[in-house]
């Protein structure tokens, strides 16, 4: 007598999230978690600031990552968030701890802008030129104003700044344009320590900035990086809302 045939169980489907969609919806969180906390700066809605401050970089670091971005990138960006938390706290041990961690991360990205650079040397050397006589007028200018215990740290990191930022530009149009924002952010923070008088709305410039430079950074990385033909370290997706924010802004 013949044996009833068991049916065999069909296997599960199981559910598979595509690189490319992580790396939209980390987008996504960060154009969300930008757009409300640029808001709340316009609102004056404090809790509003704090809450969505510290997602951002995270966010731009998981998109990044989906993207097949270098560790020193995703390090980089790491590096932003701590600093983001850290300036968030308040008093001078925090914020020279934030500085820090910006300054860490500075590093991280010089590590991937000296890899390369396509610039005429004529070129390089106006950028050098043009970047160090903004650091020198810079610091020159708001060394009165800060307090002596800052001049220094706020001196060296200004320089890290220039030197990253001149990097970015010299690696690629896109991260140029982030090199330069990043360091028109902090500058705008600086004026702030040195007791110069305030745009309406500061610490929303500074966060508008400062999250441009950080996207800007990261896709020009990417489609600096990117593989001819390959799909990881594409380009990242467009944002759907404008600039962005998130860093180190002043209260």
């Amino acid at each position: 007598m013949a044996e009833a045939a068991v049916p065999t169980p069909r296997p599960r489907r199981r559910l598979r999230v595509g690189r490319g969609a992580v790396a939209r919806g980390a987008l996504g969180v960060v154009a969300a978690a930008a757009a409300a906390h640029l808001v709340g700066h316009l609102a004056g809605a404090g809790w509003l600031v704090h809450a969505t401050k510290p997602v951002l970089m995270p966010a731009l670091a998981a998109c990044a990552a989906a993207r097949g971005a270098p560790r020193a990138l995703v390090a980089g960006l790491g590096f932003g968030w701590a600093g983001d938390v850290l300036l968030q706290v308040g008093g001078d041990g925090p914020f020279l701890a934030g500085m820090g961690a910006f300054g860490a991360g500075h590093v991280c990205y010089l590590a991937l802008f000296r890899r390369e650079t396509r610039l005429p040397r004529p070129r390089e050397r106006w950028l050098v030129v043009a970047y160090g006589a903004a650091w020198a007028a810079g610091v020159g200018a708001l060394w009165p104003g800060l307090d002596p215990g800052l001049r220094g740290p706020v001196a060296a990191y200004s320089l890290l700044l220039a030197v990253m930022a001149l990097g970015a530009a010299r690696f690629g149009p896109r991260a140029g344009a982030g090199g330069a924002l990043f360091l028109l952010s902090d500058t705008l923070i600086a004026t702030d320590l040195a007791d110069w008088p305030q745009l309406p709305a500061a610490g929303f410039w500074v966060m508008a900035t400062y999250v441009a430079a950080q996207y800007l950074i990261t896709d020009g990385v990417l489609r600096r990086m990117a593989p001819a033909g390959g799909p990881e370290r594409a380009p990242l997706p467009a944002p759907a809302s404008a600039d962005g924010e998130g860093r180190a802004a002043a209260p």
